[in-house]
């Protein structure tokens, strides 16, 4: 018989098979002679009082052998003569969107400006070591998307908008651990991901779809506002009525496009601030409350929202263990993020710490319209490439210094390999943001004591947080609300934020040109 139970055990039990038989054992009634075997279907951990305690959802198997089942991937046909649907971007929404069509009979043919995950690899190195930006190749363009080197982080709050576990379970089929499946906030890594991405790309490929990289679109064919085609950036022309547009927050020459082709976008709000890196070693004590970690808990992370003012700060896409990365997608502008390794087992942890933007603080920007908010983001971007020196060397302060306005007399080594400039953020940020990440990081300190430290380092700006603009389309079509056969999907289109959330959009983007087709 299989039995589902919900415990709390401490750390040392949740990491040993034996002990946690002899709880459940202990918790439940159930003689240990008659358990063979405990599966966790969950872990999390509750940190909240000085005793650690791991919450755990387990399937204990009594009198009954436990037989492993390793996740199957679906049964993908071959598509080679199929209806095409071609796919812009070769992000999680446009892969997972691309393997749901070739699920439901379609050929994929999917475009991609950047170049696949090891080739991007180099343009990566280019970026740390010699300050050189490729627009097309970069830790936010090219075969995976911005995920597949900044982290690769499958948490989402966003539910409600389909099957996670099945976004997952496919996950694991093409090669993550099945421990994605159990832990509260799943995670990946950067040095794994890739050879995720890169099966993914082989599956689509074998079974008769088409991944173009190098590729980037110049321009819509549009006709009665219905999409007839796209052109390319080496002139040649594909005809399509049906064409996915998944190609990120960070592709702002395709905002420019859809606004100059007067194609119907909206400007939205997003949040921007810093990236602020403390030491894991730091960050564990404030946590766990302790002096030191022990070997069965994890490098801790943190989550913080406050109101500064009337206006929302929150940390953002923490990495506990990782390192702070250069991600500006153009020259003559700086980006920050941040990533972790699988075993986040590097000596510093780092975190977004961001302000929420509102429409009307794009005002000075608004003979842009509807790229306002696109425009103030890119100023930031480019007064902090000017503050850093006109290299990707970040504008950077200790964290106390800048709650009082002072310029750093010196700056720690950080994780961060293009390098520091010593600043004031004050000259980076307008006047609003600035006094918020300073009152805020005061209030921080208040929910986290020992945050605020002179040893933990302020990195300028983070700055993508989510797509400064929203093309708006039909909630039941999926459908451009103008453009007939054009289908916005994923973050760049403003209806997902981070990996699953962008896989589970362009799984229904898929799905919508199937019905239409049908149809």
């Amino acid at each position: 018989m299989q039995y589902e139970f919900t415990i709390q055990v401490s750390p040392e039990i949740a990491h040993n098979v034996d002990w946690l038989k002899t709880e459940v054992s202990r918790k439940n009634g159930i003689p240990t002679s008659e358990i063979r075997h405990v599966k966790i279907l969950k872990r999390s951990i509750d940190a909240r009082q000085k005793a650690i305690k791991i919450n755990l959802k387990v399937k204990v198997y009594v009198q009954e052998d436990f037989v492993d089942q390793p996740i199957q991937l679906p049964d993908y046909p071959d598509v080679s003569g199929a209806d095409e649907i071609v796919i812009i971007g070769a992000g999680p929404a446009g892969l997972f969107a691309a393997l749901r069509c070739i699920e439901l009979g379609l050929k994929p043919i999917v475009l991609e400006r950047g170049k696949d995950v090891r080739s991007r690899r180099r343009d990566l190195k280019a970026i740390n070591r010699d300050h050189i930006v490729d627009e097309d190749s970069n830790y936010c363009f090219g075969e995976g998307g911005a995920g597949t080197y900044s982290d690769g982080k499958l948490y989402t709050r966003s539910k409600k908008r389909g099957d996670v576990n099945r976004i997952l379970k496919l996950l694991v089929g093409f090669g993550a651990t099945d421990q994605i499946l159990v832990e509260a906030h799943p995670h990946i890594g950067t040095n794994k991901l890739p050879a995720i991405i890169a099966d993914i790309r082989e599956k689509i490929i074998e079974r008769g779809g088409e991944i173009h990289f190098e590729t980037r679109v110049t321009d819509f064919d549009i006709k009665n506002s219905e999409i007839r085609g796209v052109t390319l950036q080496n002139g040649s022309y594909i005809a399509t009525n049906k064409v996915i547009l998944a190609t990120g927050h960070s592709a702002r020459d395709i905002f420019e496009l859809l606004y100059a082709k007067k194609i119907v976008i909206e400007a939205k709000p997003f949040a921007l601030g810093v990236r602020v890196e403390h030491s894991q070693q730091l960050i564990d004590q404030i946590q766990y409350k302790c002096d030191t970690r022990g070997p069965y808990l994890p490098p801790s992370p943190y989550s913080i929202v406050k109101q500064v003012g009337g206006r929302g700060m929150y940390s953002f896409c923490m990495c506990p263990g990782g390192v702070i990365a250069p991600c500006a997608t153009s020259p003559g502008e700086v980006v920050t993020n941040g990533w972790s390794p699988s075993k986040r087992d590097q000596p510093t942890s780092n975190s977004g710490i961001v302000v929420e933007l509102r429409l009307e603080d794009f005002a000075e920007f608004s003979k842009y319209g509807a790229l306002a908010g696109m425009y103030f983001q890119k100023s930031i971007e480019q007064e902090a490439w000017r503050v850093g020196g006109e290299t990707q060397r970040v504008p950077a302060q200790r964290l106390v210094d800048m709650t009082k306005g002072k310029i750093s007399n010196d700056l720690p080594e950080t994780s961060y390999k293009p390098g520091l400039t010593s600043a004031d953020m004050s000259t980076v940020f307008p006047k609003f943001i600035h006094k918020t990440l300073q009152e805020g990081f005061k209030a921080f300190d208040k929910s986290m004591r020992g945050y605020l430290t002179n040893e933990a380092v302020v990195h300028a700006p983070e700055s993508r947080t989510s797509s400064p603009v929203r093309i708006p389309r039909d909630r039941q079509t999926l459908e451009h609300t103008q453009i007939k056969g054009l289908y916005p999907c994923g973050e760049g289109a403003g209806y997902a934020g981070g990996i699953i959330s962008a896989a589970i959009d362009g799984e229904k983007c898929a799905e919508a040109c199937a019905a239409s087709i049908k149809r």
